[in-house]
């Protein structure tokens, strides 16, 4: 199984971009996958994650300004940033808990990770 994320790149701020994270392998079903960033000099840091029925999380500093969605038939998970600000540069990852079989366990797996910067 592989995350491959993509959709990052150089914006200006108040600018979009919109990431893509696709899951390929074999898969049986999807849990809870997510966005993380990594700004400079800091740690990783949860920005989104949707469950499997809908239910979305979002870091306070990105609500009303980002959404993730996902398409479960195209084992894909996206997160579109509107309004982007300088403070919204960094390193951003895909994560997801995937198994390969019904009754079989979650494994934790990591895109290689999307470059997104933003100028003020």
């Amino acid at each position: 199984v592989q995350l491959q994320a993509s959709g990052g790149g150089s914006v200006q701020a108040g600018g979009s971009l919109r990431l893509s994270c696709a899951a390929s392998g074999t898969i049986f079903n999807i849990n809870v996958p997510g966005w993380y960033r990594q700004a400079p000099g800091k740690q990783r840091e949860l920005v989104a994650r949707i469950s499997s029925g809908g239910t979305t999380n979002y870091a306070d500093s990105v609500k009303g300004r980002f959404t993730i969605s996902r398409d479960n038939a195209k084992n894909t998970v996206y997160l579109q940033m509107n309004s982007l600000k300088a403070e919204d540069t960094g390193v951003y990852y895909c994560n997801a808990q995937i198994r390969a079989r019904a009754l079989g366990p979650f494994r934790d797996y990591w895109g290689q990770g999307t470059l997104v910067t933003v100028s003020s």
